[in-house]
């Protein structure tokens, strides 16, 4: 009897040690692709307000140049340049083209400076919100190489030039938000495709970068942009969402729609 009690003190330790290590203990995994379940649901990421740039599905501070025939559906403007930078014409666009001066394309430009200053003043309000965000689910992921990737909703951080060399895919329900920021410059190259699953919306998704954007040629992409510098689209490139470019915009028969 003495030798089973003896027996027993090994085996009685050995169980609180294995039921001590509870599975909060165990670091988390990461696949690449998605956000960590746990992180997943600490995290609370809330959109970036537009404000009075909402309606604009193009909007600059230096301009709109453009090689005919480009379609727009959504506001366009350009503030402070004058008017006479913004190269669509009327019949591109399905919305209304703002100008501060009379030198904007006719006959539809409308003249209104104040309601300009004040979306670009939105404008810059949310390139600052986007830029501030803290607590990155994902930070460099890919090395800045995300082709092929299955990006989840959440908050990403590059402190590098972004590429996107083949497809990629955004998954998430109709409310879930995407925040890209990204240091240098991000591109998309000739062909690509973003495709949203699962109820993604474009107007949820919000890429800002320090650099210039460049959408290759015939490249389609979802959501908004927000760029401190310029944003470029090659021959035939669609987005469906927004750009907004703190220097200007660049068109060559493109396709842009405002979600």
């Amino acid at each position: 009897m003495l030798n089973k009690k003896i027996l027993s003190i090994p085996a009685m330790l050995m169980i609180v040690i294995m039921t001590s290590c509870t599975k909060d203990e165990i670091p988390p995994v990461y696949d690449g692709n998605a956000i960590n379940e746990k992180m997943e649901a600490g995290a609370v990421l809330t959109t970036v307000n537009l404000g009075s740039a909402a309606s604009f599905a193009i909007l600059s501070k230096s301009g709109v140049t453009n090689v005919f025939p480009s379609v727009v559906t959504g506001n366009v403007g350009s503030s402070p340049i004058t008017g006479a930078a913004i190269l669509l014409s009327c019949t591109e666009v399905t919305g209304k083209i703002y100008s501060v001066d009379a030198a904007g394309p006719l006959p539809c430009r409308i003249t209104n400076a104040t309601k300009l200053t004040s979306a670009v003043g939105a404008m810059e309000i949310a390139y600052t919100d986007a830029a501030g965000r803290v607590g990155p689910n994902f930070i460099n992921l890919g090395a800045g190489n995300i082709g092929g990737l299955t990006l989840t909703a959440g908050l990403y951080k590059w402190t590098t030039n972004v590429t996107i060399p083949t497809n990629i895919t955004i998954s998430g329900s109709a409310t879930a938000i995407f925040i890209f920021q990204i240091s240098g410059t991000l591109k998309a190259s000739s062909g690509i495709n973003i495709t949203l699953i699962g109820g993604a919306k474009a107007k949820n998704i919000f890429w800002q970068t320090t650099g210039a954007v460049t959408l290759g040629t015939t490249s389609h992409f979802e959501g908004n942009i927000l760029s401190n510098t310029a944003i470029n689209l090659k021959t035939g490139a669609s987005i469906n969402g927004r750009l907004y470019a703190k220097t200007a915009v660049t068109l060559q028969q493109n396709t842009v729609v405002r979600p």
